[in-house]
């Protein structure tokens, strides 16, 4: 799977660097159209480029808050078949080996983006990690998404595991939330 989205980065480079640019292979004649259609993305109003207006962030303050609550903490419960063990101190200084495909269920921990956190859902991770020397599956839709600063430990044996962790960067963004202000980039 590497291997393959490897490839797919390395045929898309050497297009790019063999293909023409598409302003150099645009006619002269096409240059006030181009224009005029660039002045016109320019010409965004300012809401859009700053983000959300005062009162969206307003009307969506309090379920905002809740989720960066629900964020401090990942306390799941695991069923599905595989081995696995990791702990983690942070994204440099964990380790985690094993293989496991499972449906679980609890808080899923930090979200990472404006998504809503659902407390079931399916986690497959496969291979090992070290630190930041990371030979896994866990970049994905089914991957555990540890946060950054996150300090936990998970296990899986056989058919049933547990993940718990808690996340010190969410108390900051938690904390800015109050004021409106969100660091993590996480909410709506």
């Amino acid at each position: 799977m590497f291997r393959a989205s490897l490839e797919r980065i390395l045929f898309a480079t050497s297009l790019a660097l063999v293909l023409p640019a598409p302003a150099a292979r645009a006619d002269a004649a096409d240059a006030p159209e181009q224009e005029a259609a660039q002045a016109e993305t320019r010409a965004e109003p300012e809401e859009e480029k700053e983000g959300h207006g005062i009162g969206h962030r307003l009307l969506f303050y309090l379920p905002n808050r809740v989720f960066d609550v629900f964020d401090l903490v990942r306390a799941r419960v695991r069923v599905g078949p595989g081995f696995g063990v990791g702990v983690r101190a942070t994204e440099l200084a964990d380790v985690n080996l094993g293989a496991y495909t499972t449906l679980y269920a609890g808080l899923p921990g930090p979200r990472g983006k404006p998504r809503i956190p659902l407390p079931i859902g399916l986690e497959v991770f496969a291979g090992a990690e070290v630190s930041v020397v990371d030979v896994s599956t866990e970049e994905g839709p089914f991957s555990p998404n540890y946060g950054p600063t996150e300090v936990g430990l998970g296990f899986q044996a056989a058919i049933l595991g547990l993940d718990l962790g808690i996340e010190p960067w969410d108390f900051v963004d938690l904390a800015l939330g109050l004021v409106l202000l969100d660091p993590n980039g996480d909410d709506f």
